[in-house]
């Protein structure tokens, strides 16, 4: 078995958009998946994308992807990683292959001269959180995410809150 872990390209959207959806099933929030494969080309493969993917195969066959950005911290003077999603079909879990691709961005981080490695998970996802402790990653519990999305972003930005 041969993992293998490659920069997404761009006639990769279709499988990259299968693999989101087959997470918000796992995370039972596929209602909210929105994005087409035009979106994923657009906004992960155009000239002003700041976002990466990268696609996991075990030989030669797509097993599962992660996309990832680059964010700062004002504290440590250096910017960050922070990975929006990881994952790898329920078949090939097990396989090594989640931890390879988690530490190809810790490389990734630390070539690039990143001061921290940052991911969010879902406070019900006790394998994962399972799995990232085994590795020294450590939750961040007094910081607590918010988010503005949709007619609430929206509303706020115009000032009609």
């Amino acid at each position: 078995m041969t993992i293998h872990i490659r920069h997404a390209h761009i006639s990769d959207a279709a499988l990259i958009l299968r693999f989101i959806t087959e997470l918000a099933v796992y995370e039972k929030a596929e209602h909210e998946v929105v994005a087409t494969v035009q979106d994923i080309e657009t906004s992960l493969f155009s000239a002003t994308s700041t976002t990466k993917a990268l696609i996991c195969e075990i030989n030669g066959e797509p097993i599962g992807f992660c996309v990832y950005f680059f964010s700062y911290s004002t504290w440590l003077g250096k910017q960050g990683l922070y990975l929006e999603d990881l994952y790898i079909s329920p078949t090939s879990r097990g396989s090594g292959a989640g931890k390879q691709m988690l530490r190809h961005l810790a490389q990734i981080a630390c070539e690039t001269g990143c001061g921290r490695f940052e991911w969010s998970v879902l406070d019900w996802n006790e394998p994962a959180i399972g799995f990232y402790e085994s590795i020294g990653a450590s939750a961040q519990s007094e910081w607590v995410r918010y988010r503005l999305a949709g007619d609430a972003l929206t509303a706020f930005a115009e000032g009609t809150e």
